[in-house]
């Protein structure tokens, strides 16, 4: 699922899955500043907590409160990291399984590369029939194509013929023109019904061009759901970062908002600015981590619908807050490229409540 908005990985350090406070997890920056560039506060260290867009800042050791259990744990094509405070670390690991249970339950339900999942037998069947889907399933591709309309099409959960063509993590020169322009400006949302039959839910596609890629959207989906496993088990404090989809609950070990630091676009050795959050959420989209270029040009994931190409930007990547992560993930991928008044005007439709914290 992670096609649309992969990112590097850079898993935790130190013991897996053990909540090590050691040495070598506080050596994640170093206190110079090369070229003046802006880092966390030196107030805090960085734990090695950063996945793609993001790095977590907390105190050292010796002036924490309570425990920060940590653990990393591949899923939905990226690293799945987990931070928790609790008192107890066998606990809050208890609680990072039920969490990570729910992003497997979700990357076996929604991803596109298996064709026993909801996704996959739609895309292998519902342009010939209806194709049956779970509630979930059906609650994301709803939500999806609001942001597909609302977006006038720049938004596209069924592009998936067009990112399969693309391919860019294996491709090295774009694909013929021809195919490519037969897929620009369908607008292939448009073809996908959701309906009941029978009370349940149920997919068909009016296009046999029309595919679901739900890469733009059910990863944050699933960081949701996973941060609600959390608070089922009672936990009021912790971080969820899949791929650089992240939420943050609550507070961080020392009882203020957790920091969250943005990698620079240009250097991700570098940050290029900070965020505080709680109970929130914050996404990245760029075309820094999965591209390949060609005579001079940035070939990047990113698809524009409306021209069936990576899309054209003259930033390099965008950083949405909201308040779930679903919201933040599905903007993030939207506003990618749009001139600010556009990005404002779809916010105000979709998610009043996000805000672009970062463009550049």
């Amino acid at each position: 699922m992670s096609e649309q908005d992969g990112h590097d990985v850079e898993p935790l350090r130190g013991r897996e899955g053990r909540g090590d406070d050691g040495a070598e997890g506080r050596r994640g920056m170093s206190g110079r500043n090369p070229a003046g560039r802006r880092q966390l506060p030196n107030r805090r260290d960085v734990i090695a907590l950063g996945v793609g867009a993001f790095l977590v800042s907390t105190l050292p050791l010796a002036r924490r409160r309570h425990r920060l259990v940590r653990r990393s744990v591949p899923v939905m094509g990226t690293i799945a990291e987990f931070a928790v405070v609790h008192r107890d670390p066998r606990y809050a690991h208890a609680a990072i399984d039920a969490a990570l249970a729910e992003l497997e339950r979700i990357e076996r339900t929604m991803t596109r590369f298996r064709p026993t999942s909801d996704v996959g037998r739609a895309n292998l069947g519902a342009a010939a029939a209806a194709v049956p889907v779970s509630r979930e399933t059906a609650l994301v591709l709803e939500e999806a194509v609001r942001w597909a309309e609302a977006s006038d099409g720049a938004f596209d959960p069924c592009l998936e013929r067009a990112v399969v063509m693309w391919d860019v993590t294996h491709r090295h020169e774009p694909p013929p023109g021809d195919r490519v322009r037969r897929l620009a400006g369908r607008r292939l949302y448009r073809a996908l019904e959701i309906d009941t039959w029978r009370g349940a839910p149920v997919v068909r596609f009016r296009n046999k061009d029309a595919g679901i890629d739900l890469g733009g959207i059910a990863k944050g989906y699933g960081v949701d759901r996973a941060t609600h496993a959390l608070r089922d088990w009672g936990i009021r404090h912790a971080l969820v970062n899949v791929g650089g989809d992240l939420y943050a609950l609550g507070s961080s070990e020392d009882g203020d908002p957790w920091q969250i630091g943005i990698r620079s676009p240009v250097d991700p050795r570098r940050l290029a600015g900070s965020v505080e959050i709680s109970d929130r959420a914050v996404a990245t989209s760029g075309d820094y981590q999965q591209f390949f270029e060609y005579r001079g040009r940035r070939y990047h994931h990113i698809l524009d619908p409306a021209t069936g190409e990576p899309r054209r930007s003259e930033e390099r990547s965008v950083t949405v807050m909201a308040d779930t992560c679903m919201a933040a993930d599905a903007a993030a991928t939207a506003v990618f490229g749009m001139a600010q008044s556009e990005m404002g005007r779809l916010l105000r439709l979709r998610a009043p409540d996000a805000q672009v914290v970062r463009a550049g």
